[in-house]
């Protein structure tokens, strides 16, 4: 699909990430308005609530509620349909009364309130990379890996926009003698991409990839901040706790199935037939070129296509005890990571757990330090577009003993 042109220029310039093509769905305020739903489009913003008011669009009345999950439990008709009218009015013969507004004028919000969040671990670069760490490369992989995606229920109550900051966590940290109260010495990000989740499933029903992938509203740039000191002492045997809790950053904007639809692909080759719930009629990832940066410079580029199980595999797995899913939750794609170290997206893989350290502008650097600005990014390339999503930005504020 080559570029659809808009009366919007700024949309049709190369490079920008918010064309015609990509239309992603935000919350924004200008001065002291509240709250209500847009769309990015070239360097404004569509002010959907305005839009509904003056019978542009039909989403039941939900633009002008402070998060999307209204206009996501309308259903995926309904999604299709506004996106379809909003080509129509955006489009280089379109309405021209439709109201925008600028993006440099406006504050963005979380998009989304979120019901519940689940992250994963289904990059087997990433698994094995940190299992070789802890258990050697025979036990690198736990055995179950290939065979179902892997996860945990994080905490919905810290997921917050891009450009909140995230304070350094306190912590238990186990010492030469016995567990000592710190600081959290080994701060860490993981990139990540997050599904959000448009439609409930019913508590005791699973629900297949096929129609996990109906379920799915979108997809937004994640970084799920990592304490990899307390989380050591913790983990066994339940897993992270406190080291998962201290933050998750998400992007603003979230891209639609729709927009992602032209770039699906593959993801990594399969070590053994999954079993017959998890497989997948068409391939489940895209084609999206992903990274991070610090302190502004970049660290580390892959592709989402790297991954071992898509967002629709693990929405289905999730279901698969009969858990109920809500409109608004969350699920992290886990940490993606390519096979060398500068297509890693966790620094405890690209210092390998720090005895190597790297290099961030002319300093020999390990894990975060205070200060520290992380920023995720991601494009899919199209034929004359791009799809962006926006910014994905957090900074490292000292921990309060």
């Amino acid at each position: 699909m080559p570029l659809i042109r808009s009366w919007v220029d700024s949309a049709n310039r190369a490079g920008c990430p918010f064309s015609l093509n990509n239309l992603p769905y935000g919350v924004f305020s200008v001065g002291g308005d509240a709250p209500r739903c847009g769309a990015a489009i070239g360097d404004r913003i569509v002010d959907l609530a305005a839009a509904e008011a003056q019978g542009l669009l039909d989403a039941g009345g939900t633009f002008a509620q402070g998060q999307l999950n209204g206009f996501m439990a309308l259903g995926r008709a309904r999604w299709d349909a506004v996106r379809a009218r909003l080509t129509e009015l955006l489009a280089e013969d379109g309405d021209r009364a439709l109201p925008l507004v600028p993006m440099a004028d406006a504050t963005l919000h979380l998009p989304i309130r979120v019901t519940e969040y689940t992250d994963f671990y289904a990059s087997r670069n990433h698994a094995f990379n940190v299992g070789l760490l802890f258990r050697g490369p025979e036990n690198a992989l736990p055995p179950q890996w290939t065979h179902m995606p892997i996860g945990y229920n994080g905490r919905a109550s810290s997921v917050v926009v891009s450009g909140t900051p995230i304070r350094r966590p306190m912590g238990q940290l186990k010492g030469d003698s016995g567990p000592v109260w710190a600081p959290c010495a080994r701060l860490d990000l993981e990139l990540e991409l997050g599904a959000v989740v448009g439609q409930p499933s019913t508590m005791g029903c699973r629900v297949s990839v096929e129609e996990a992938e109906g379920m799915i509203f979108g997809y937004v740039l994640l970084n799920d901040w990592s304490a990899r000191d307390v989380q050591a002492w913790e983990y066994q045997p339940l897993g992270p706790f406190q080291s998962k809790a201290l933050g998750t950053t998400i992007g603003p904007w979230i891209v639609t199935q729709a927009a992602l639809e032209p770039f699906r692909s593959k993801g990594a080759e399969r070590a053994n037939p999954l079993l017959p719930y998890l497989q997948e009629s068409r391939p489940g990832l895209y084609d999206l070129e992903i990274g991070w940066s610090l302190n502004g410079q970049v660290m580390a580029r892959t592709n989402y296509n790297v991954m071992y199980y898509s967002s629709a595999q693990q929405l289905a797995h999730h279901t698969s005890s009969g858990c109920p899913m809500r409109v608004g939750d969350l699920l992290g794609s886990g940490t993606i990571s390519g096979p060398a170290p500068d297509q890693t997206g966790a620094l405890l893989e690209m210092t390998q757990g720090g005895k190597t350290p790297v290099t961030v502008n002319g300093q020999a650097r390990t894990f975060l330090e205070d200060g520290d600005e992380v920023a995720l990014f991601a494009t899919a390339q199209g034929d004359g577009y791009r799809i962006g999503f926006g910014p994905c930005t957090g900074t490292v504020l000292p921990a309060q003993p």
